[in-house]
């Protein structure tokens, strides 16, 4: 016997229970059950898990993409390939955030939800989800299409743009690391090593030594888990931090570069390459899913530009300083290691903002030196030495700016 329950009202049954009713332990999902195939005209996508789990359905527009949230479901040992049927596209799945995995598939064609349900079987606890998909016009799917309102997964609130803040405060400077990428979105692969786990793997070593030379150092992420471009500077805010350094190790499909560059915010990218990687960093948020609709804020935008106009010098102080410092210390920059472009993880009005760019992994040369610890030591080191450089400048030209 199975019980059949649908998205809606499985949702709210889950979102009803105590901790202790609640499914224990990691679903897994089977793969031999597991696929999705053409059928009536559109698509059915079947996903067998090992339990039971709240769940829920949705779709969005540009792009489209079919979106399946799950609390909490292990994709362990499971191929894309399986989920390759007419009308689906690029299939990713993983961690979204804290608790909860997110299945993406883009859609070739407008299809939305007709049907969808997952059945649980009374004897084993073994449960089957079924979505079907049908073609609709592009109106339709359009009118249809958007993320159902959830406190557990909507964006936090706007924080307010505050005084630029000065680096000669009470205490020691804190300094928030930005691992980037993880959970559903990987980032960069080579070698089978992936630019989410790499950067996170640095943040805790450049915590380490940073921590060590007196300085306080919060992550945007401790575990390999998705964070949204805007929560990453939502996170900044919260911890109230000085600074903000954003860590990459980017790939290119086409052309050769290596070393590290450090980027700052800039409405026109310094050159057509920083361009390319800016618009592959900002597509982040849409390919894990998330619904960007209804961001946009003009009176917000002018009032950051504003702040800006204080913070963005700092910025490009540090951005020279860390340069300084890690060439300096691993020997090996970019030959251009200074570079602009329209980073929206660099966007916090009141916090110097960069990205570091560590290397690219696809360069040999660069994918063995970030994966090597001695190296990454010293690029380290480099960072720690121009912070530490950019934080005396910063604080002997505090007077200066408070006149």
């Amino acid at each position: 016997m199975r019980l059949i329950v649908t998205a809606a009202l499985w949702i709210a049954w889950a979102a009803g229970m105590t901790a202790a009713e609640t499914p224990g332990g990691l679903a897994r999902v089977v793969p031999e059950y597991t696929g999705a195939e053409a059928a009536g005209g559109g698509v059915r996508l079947d996903l067998e898990l090992t339990q039971g789990v709240p769940w829920r359905v949705f779709t969005l527009a540009d792009p489209d993409r079919l979106v399946l949230d799950f609390r909490e479901v292990d994709w362990t040992g499971v191929d894309p390939a399986l989920f390759a049927a007419e009308g689906l596209g690029a299939v990713r799945f993983g961690a979204v955030r804290d608790g909860w995995t997110r299945f993406v598939a883009d859609l070739d064609r407008p299809l939305a939800v007709e049907e969808a349900g997952l059945s649980v079987s009374a004897l084993t606890g073994q449960a089957s989800l079924r979505v079907f998909l049908a073609p609709v016009s592009e109106a339709e799917f359009d009118a249809r299409a958007g993320a159902p309102e959830d406190p557990r997964f909507d964006l936090p609130e706007p924080a307010p743009v505050e005084p630029a803040r000065e680096s000669a405060r009470d205490g020691p400077l804190r300094i928030v690391l930005d691992p980037g990428h993880g959970g559903i979105d990987p980032g960069a692969e080579a070698g089978g090593v992936t630019e989410a786990h790499l950067m996170l793997t640095f943040a805790r070593e450049l915590r380490e030594v940073l921590v060590r030379a007196g300085f306080e150092v919060v992550l945007t992420r401790e575990d390999d888990v998705f964070v949204s471009l805007e929560r990453r500077v939502a996170r900044a805010h919260r911890a109230r931090a000085d600074l903000f350094i954003s860590l990459h190790a980017d790939s290119l499909a086409a052309g050769v570069a290596h070393g590290a560059t450090v980027y700052t915010l800039s409405e026109s990218a310094s050159d057509a390459a920083s361009a390319a990687l800016a618009e592959r960093h900002n597509r982040a948020d849409l390919l894990a899913g998330l619904d960007l609709g209804g961001t946009d804020d003009v009176v917000a935008d002018v009032l950051m530009d504003l702040a800006r106009l204080d913070t963005q010098p700092r910025a490009e102080a540090l951005a020279r300083a860390m340069v300084d410092g890690i060439a300096r210390a691993t020997g090996h920059v970019n030959s251009r290691p200074l570079r602009s472009a329209g980073f929206s993880v660099l966007k916090a009005a009141d916090i110097p903002s960069v990205l570091l760019e560590a290397g690219f992994l696809s360069t040999p040369e660069d994918l063995e030196r970030l994966t090597d610890p001695d190296w990454r030591a010293r690029l380290a080191r480099g960072v720690r030495d121009g912070v530490r450089a950019w934080a005396a400048a910063d604080a002997a030209e505090a007077a200066l700016r408070r006149r």
